[in-house]
């Protein structure tokens, strides 16, 4: 069973997309060893109206620095640069990485709905719709900060949610996610991996999400696309995550099978998502379509795929209003989760929003934010490492446990870190303890270091 294929008419999946799709990448507009650089290409979303060389010079980079750039990067040509190179803080967004796992609960709602709903098949819908939902947010082309080992990220006054993710590894770079509320639970383990194509990165989602509807127990799995952002360096960078989504019921067996179009000729295709919900025997039961910048939509179909008679589509996710000429893109979300209004009292002093370059760069000082990044940040993790390794210490997260799973992905094995319990008790004895101000919140000193266990290897 694979993705739905398009049909002749224009329908519901608007016809022509795929045949334009395979055609591509010979009518992008593009420049191989623009300016004397080997190995670049410069990729025009909307298909290469402006001259070719003028596109290149497009994007957020000055002419030198472009050059000083692609000096220190072309080296790394085909290598996995998730966490092996300093960056400048100019391409950086005021958001770690931990933060933007917290991005998927925008529209949490969906997930209540699923579980408040008794068809099955409908229930994958509205839990896909939620799945598809962040990509809105993560078509932001600026990089968020990598978390320090042992930092954390609080979230409540959202939906009825708390959301608590940790950084539980720094070789590799790994997050742990959990959030819950009276309707579900959503578990994440994640490692990312990439490769850096010279003026392009490539992003593979290596993790494992699961989101459990506590009415009837059943567990949901996600496996997203990847991600590709295009000109890095020279042009307008541009995100796009051609490829299959799949959610598949572990209870039933029943499934959603999305299809991300790449982005074509004269940007034909770009958002676009097209598939079905199948039932445990690989049976259409209900069609999806939509783009994931602006909404999703269903309808009920017949075993051949086709739109049943006397339905009609329905639209189930469209995508919140967003500030307008935003500095860094975010939606009205995003500077929530940066604010303390979802944080919760007696808040963590690991937790991301105390970070100082982060706060520098959200202030718009990217001198200081780049020193808190390099000289203060990066410099004291490093010399925390060297402190545990002459002890003979081992890091232990907090909220997370290790497990001995090991569970396969597209792109490679991951191991799995499970949430324990812990983060629960704590917020429930601070709850239970005196209210405490944002001032005094906003004036805690970032410290993820004081809560990491150490253990005798």
């Amino acid at each position: 069973m694979g993705s739905p294929k398009k049909n002749e008419s224009k329908g519901f999946f608007a016809a022509m997309t795929s045949g334009l799709s395979l055609f591509s990448n010979a009518m992008h507009r593009s420049v191989n060893g623009i300016l004397g650089y080997e190995g670049v290409e410069v990729i025009n979303p909307e298909g290469g109206k402006e001259d070719a060389e003028e596109e290149a010079q497009r994007g957020r980079w000055k002419q030198d620095e472009r050059e000083s750039y692609w000096k220190m990067m072309h080296k790394y040509i085909g290598s996995d640069v998730t966490s092996m190179v300093t960056l400048p803080v100019l391409i950086f967004e005021p958001m770690t990485m931990l933060q933007k796992m917290a991005e998927l609960m925008e529209y949490s709602y969906l997930l209540d709905q699923a579980d408040e709903c008794e068809d099955p098949y409908l229930r994958l819908v509205y839990a896909a719709s939620w799945a598809i939902s962040v990509y809105y947010a993560y078509q932001r082309t600026w990089k968020p900060f990598n978390p320090i080992l042992g930092e954390t990220y609080e979230m409540v006054n959202h939906g009825g949610i708390t959301f608590i993710s940790e950084q539980v590894s720094h070789h590799p770079p790994m997050s742990a996610g959990h959030s819950e509320n009276e309707h579900f639970t959503y578990d994440v383990t994640s490692k990312l991996k990439t490769k850096f194509l010279g003026n392009s990165l490539d992003v593979y989602p290596v993790g494992r999400t699961r989101v459990t509807l506590k009415r009837d127990g059943v567990v949901l799995d996600l496996v997203p696309p990847p991600t590709k952002v295009n000109n890095l360096i020279f042009g307008r960078t541009w995100v796009d995550s051609p490829g299959e989504m799949i959610m598949t019921n572990l209870t039933t067996g029943d499934k959603v099978v999305l299809y991300f179009q790449p982005c074509g000729w004269f940007g034909t295709g770009r958002y676009e998502v097209d598939g079905y919900v199948y039932n445990a025997d690989e049976e259409p039961k209900i069609l999806m379509t939509g783009k994931w910048n602006e909404s999703m939509s269903y309808q009920p179909c017949d075993m051949e795929g086709e739109p049943l008679q006397g339905t009609e589509l329905k639209e189930i996710w469209h995508v919140a209003d967003a500030p307008e000429n935003d500095k860094f893109q975010y939606t009205y979300f995003a500077h929530k989760i940066n604010s303390f209004d979802t944080a919760p009292k007696k808040l963590l002093a690991s937790d991301s929003r105390l970070r100082p370059d982060r706060f520098a760069l959200e202030k718009g000082d990217l001198s200081k934010a780049g020193a808190e990044k390099s000289s203060s940040l990066e410099e004291r993790q490093r010399a925390e490492k060297r402190t545990r390794e002459a002890k003979g210490h081992q890091f232990t997260p907090r909220w997370f446990d290790l497990t001995d799973e090991v569970t396969a992905t597209p792109w490679g094995d991951l191991e799995i870190y499970c949430y324990n319990g812990k983060y629960t008790d704590h917020r429930a004895a601070v709850d239970s303890s005196g209210s405490v101000n944002e001032v005094d919140i906003a004036s805690i000193e970032f410290d993820p270091w004081q809560y990491g266990n150490l253990s005798t290897e």
